[in-house]
């Protein structure tokens, strides 16, 4: 799902439809078209995305031999992978190399609160549920707040019911499917103190991740372009010892390559051997 722009500056996605059901070739020339006009792409792939698509991407990178396309699979639900994703459209548009902006997806996905409000959870396997909570899913009217990432939560809908938020300021997108509450936007969004309220479609494959259609799904981000700009930059920096690309972090987006493990005693021990002698 691509959401639409935050702001002015925010870069429009390209979405790779049909990845594991069209011929290899078709899609190999589409991603090759979208490396040659923009040099680097970041892939953005959901980590419950089925094995086949996980297979296709890993096979398109290996084939066009090529270290300028990073793959990147957060354990997000639907709509708070959209938000990751346009977050990272914003700050596309900014003096970020490659590289960093590749990386900055794993650090933004750590102000990213995303949860739903469910009426079963009796089909829900992405968040843990304890028997109690799935008995009670069989009782007429029963509704559940969960909350999926940073920290899986769930509770059994009451008035006293409450979900642990972020403790900064957020903005709340909502994203109603086929329930009829005011929890979400009424209570919850209140209780979090967001600073603002959106609403969008529902994401296709969230009816499928949640284990149910009777659902309204919600995710608080971080919506100012220049707080985004100013987490990412203020992070230090490394180069990849393999491809010599800016990242953020230990681990390469774009070759996979890890800082060498150099053994044996550190360099000042050998120099003052060396002096001993």
């Amino acid at each position: 799902m691509a959401l639409p722009p935050q702001d002015e500056r925010t870069l429009p996605a390209v979405v790779l439809r049909d990845v594991a059901q069209r011929p290899l070739e078709q899609v190999l020339a589409d991603l090759q078209a979208l490396v040659e006009h923009h040099g680097h792409v970041i892939v953005v792939c959901s980590a419950a995305a089925p094995t086949a698509v996980q297979r296709r991407l890993h096979t398109l990178r290996s084939l066009m031999e090529t270290d300028r396309i990073a793959l990147f699979r957060p354990e997000l639900p639907p709509l708070g992978l959209a938000v990751l994703t346009r977050q990272l459209r914003q700050l596309a548009s900014c003096d970020i190399s490659p590289g960093v902006l590749a990386s900055a997806g794993r650090l933004l996905v750590h102000y990213i609160h995303a949860g739903a409000l469910l009426n079963s959870v009796a089909r829900l396997d992405r968040v843990p549920v304890g028997l109690k909570s799935h008995a009670k899913s069989w009782v007429p009217g029963s509704q559940f707040g969960v909350l999926a990432h940073p920290e899986p939560q769930l509770v059994r809908i009451t008035p006293e019911a409450q979900l642990s938020g972020p403790e900064f300021g957020t903005w709340m997108l909502v994203a109603k499917g086929q329930l009829q509450s005011d929890w979400v936007t009424g209570t919850l969004a209140p209780s979090w103190k967001v600073q603002g309220l959106r609403e969008t479609p529902l994401p296709a494959e969230s009816p499928g991740w949640w284990g149910t259609g009777k659902l309204i799904e919600f995710c608080s981000y971080l919506p100012d372009l220049s707080v985004l700009y100013q987490l990412v930059t203020s992070v230090r920096r490394s180069r990849c010892h393999w491809c010599g690309i800016d990242v953020i972090g230990d681990r390469c987006v774009f070759c996979s390559a890890t800082p060498p493990v150099h053994d044996g005693p550190p360099l000042k021990q050998l120099e003052n051997r060396t002096a001993a002698g």
